[in-house]
């Protein structure tokens, strides 16, 4: 009975696994799939029309104080592409050793940036990440830094606004680019952009008043962008408009979130950021600390839809003869933990390691990271660091685990007198179960140990999973042999042969790769270390079960099907040594020979 038990809580701790790995994995990847087509379609259309210019921005709204101006609309089919967007308006070159782009003159807009170390696939010849885009195509993404100004000031910089270049005119980690803008009432704007080696760009704003009258003006900054990412956005992982600001702290606003409440605006701030996410890139603005700002975060749907972070500062009062500098950081790339956490801590950017989102379990999500990425370093293969990662994993609970395996070991010494209590008491199901009570006591057995080495792997196989799932770290980590993404599916099939049959599987099958088989066999194995359970139904549960999860695991990610062959493996050859202290038989010999031997017929 109490067999019984802990295979049947093992059975249904396992399907809790795959179930919420289909509804939290698997369906949005199908989304996924289905929202990238549309995307590419789109693109393709924009493609074919013919250049009309580019709209590079509207006029903004009547500058009063307290209203950002208003992002362009703009006709996305006014674009016949990415490079003739960038082609209509003059620009400064950007080149970094982990950036190129180019920054829009007009509106001094970061509106066109690529990643050097980032390809769209595993393919070498795959182009660089976009992570901006001018805003007519209808990828639209881009940061702006402006002022929103009063009667008394005149023009003020914003996204109309054509700024000269003064001196060197690309940007790179040695040589800032300096821009000009002076309006009709005595108003000169001096911005200093600067970059460092990764992804960060520092916007210094210099505001010089030459006239007769002291002024006051307004800084703002916002993240801009028309799509939604290509990826679609799970439970287990944030994807759109977020920051940590304010007594507030975190906010996170997913797409479908901000669309329903339209705008969002938490309470006034000094320091934090804010911006917009995607499972490995973001875009994100930290103000300068000298002004209270007011963070927003929102949608708007006049012209185009457009997802929006922002702020605005209180007034900044500039006196007559005066100047006033205000500087504000636009984090820009790929969200490497390393350097997250190198910004946090040199820039003093509060929580600034939100923007990779660990989950209400990163007490262990975060160990684990670091543990691979520390193997890692010391293999140069994230393979070989997750093999060695559940190598040490194990070691550390070797003694639970050993205690379990020592009393399932018990546990089938003392099988013929539970056969005997069961046979005695077989109408009577209470003094069964006290006399089965009485023998686990006497022989120090706990009946549910078996179910510990299944329970210590499901806190394990979910950070892994989102250790894979949301590092870029992972993102086309390569194994060995077929593996060149330890983060996707693996590429083989069983229903090609893996490869050795000159066609492609079937779409409509279940994807099973190699990784996969190996995973199924490694768990046949360990089940049948047990003795063959006597009740048909559970017998049948007991065969079927390797399969059913080989199946189902042929969607999960390289890794995590290749951590749990090794865990597997060493699973046998842990309990097989206990086992053998222990004096309790191993099955596994004799329960292979006995899946081979001729069943007798019902005659015999």
């Amino acid at each position: 009975m109490e067999n019984n038990r802990n295979f049947f809580i093992t059975i249904a701790l396992s399907v809790l696994i795959l179930t919420l790995w289909q509804v939290f994995y698997m369906n949005p990847r199908m989304e996924q799939q289905r929202e990238q087509a549309r995307i590419e379609q789109q693109r393709v259309e924009a493609q074919k029309k013919e250049a009309q210019g580019t709209n590079p921005g509207a006029a903004p709204t009547a500058q009063t104080p307290g209203a950002i101006p208003s992002a362009p609309g703009g006709d996305t089919a006014a674009a016949a592409g990415r490079d003739q967007a960038i082609a209509a308006t003059k620009r400064v070159k950007i080149d970094t050793p982990s950036l190129e782009g180019s920054i829009n003159l007009t509106g001094a807009r970061l509106d066109d940036l690529k990643l050097k170390h980032y390809t769209e696939t595993v393919d070498k010849n795959s182009p660089e990440i976009e992570l901006l885009n001018p805003q007519a195509l209808p990828t639209g993404y881009f940061a702006e830094i402006g002022f929103v100004g009063t009667d008394k000031t005149g023009a003020v910089p914003s996204s109309d606004t054509v700024w000269s270049v003064e001196g060197n005119p690309t940007l790179t980690p040695s040589t800032p680019v300096t821009l000009t803008y002076t309006n009709d009432k005595g108003l000169t704007f001096k911005r200093t952009i600067s970059v460092d080696n990764d992804y960060m760009f520092t916007v210094s704003d210099t505001v010089q008043n030459s006239g007769s009258a002291a002024v006051s003006l307004f800084n703002y900054g916002r993240v801009t962008r028309y799509d939604k990412p290509a990826v679609a956005s799970t439970y287990v992982l944030h994807e759109g408009l977020i920051g940590v600001t304010g007594a507030e702290g975190l906010s996170e606003y997913k797409y479908s979130a901000i669309e329903k409440d339209k705008e969002v605006k938490p309470g006034k701030s000094t320091d934090g950021w804010l911006g917009i996410t995607d499972k490995y890139w973001a875009v994100t603005l930290v103000p300068t600390e000298k002004q209270p700002f007011q963070p927003r975060y929102a949608f708007f749907e006049d012209g185009r839809h457009r997802y929006q972070s922002d702020f605005l500062t209180d007034a900044i009062n500039v006196d007559a003869g005066q100047s006033a500098t205000v500087e504000t950081e636009i984090f820009a790339g790929a969200k490497e933990v390393a350097k997250i956490n190198a910004y946090e801590a040199d820039r003093h950017i509060r929580q600034f390691n939100l923007l990779i989102d660990w989950g209400w379990f990163y007490f262990i999500t975060k160990p684990m990271f670091w543990l691979i990425d520390t193997l890692y370093k010391f293999f140069g293969n994230f393979g070989l660091a997750i093999l060695a990662t559940t190598v040490i994993v194990k070691a550390i609970f070797f003694p639970l685990a050993n205690k379990s395996y020592a009393s399932m070991a018990n546990m089938k010494k003392v099988q013929p007198k539970m056969l005997e209590i069961r046979e005695k008491y077989a109408d009577d199901k209470m003094k069964q179960q006290q006399a089965m009570m009485e023998l686990y006591k006497t022989e120090k057995i706990n009946p549910l140990a078996g179910c510990w080495p299944v329970a210590l792997q499901i806190p394990v196989f979910f950070s892994l999973y989102k250790v894979l799932y949301i590092t870029i770290e992972m993102r086309h980590a390569p194994f060995f042999g077929w593996i060149h993404d330890l983060a996707a599916p693996d590429p083989t099939s069983i229903f090609n042969l893996f490869g050795l049959l000159p066609f492609a599987a079937p779409a409509f099958l279940p994807h099973m790769g190699a990784w996969a088989v190996v995973m199924g066999i490694t768990m046949f194995l360990q089940m049948r270390m047990n003795p063959a359970p006597p009740d048909p139904t559970q017998a049948a549960i007991f065969t079927w079960m390797p399969v059913i999860f080989t199946f189902m695991m042929g969607s999960f990610p390289a890794g995590l099907v290749i951590y749990w062959a090794w865990n597997n493996t060493l699973s046998i050859l842990q309990q097989g040594v206990i086992m053998k202290r222990q004096g309790a038989k191993i099955e596994l010999w004799d329960n292979l020979a006995a899946m081979f031997r001729k069943k007798p017929s019902p005659a015999e």
